[in-house]
């Protein structure tokens, strides 16, 4: 289903979408882009949960700080040994 985008970078929404999200006029969107580039619609406080990331909360909290050289020669040790 397409439609035209205008000089302003307005679209209208397509009914049929409309529809389908319980849109209506004054209605809150929000749009993101997912992994494969698709452009996604929800209605605002309506998208679904977020699986968080299982590495999210390890994120940035290491408090060892190694110097490439010093890691190096401590695996390079540990793997003759």
């Amino acid at each position: 289903m397409a439609t035209t985008l205008t000089s302003k970078g307005q679209v209208t929404i397509p009914k049929q979408i409309r529809d389908a999200l319980n849109l209506a006029p004054g209605c809150s969107v929000d749009f993101s882009v997912n992994r494969e580039g698709d452009v996604v619609i929800h209605k605002a406080g309506a998208r679904p949960s977020h699986k968080p990331d299982r590495f999210e909360a390890a994120r940035g909290k290491a408090d060892v700080k190694w110097r490439t050289n010093e890691l190096m020669a401590l695996l390079h040790s540990e793997s003759e040994g």
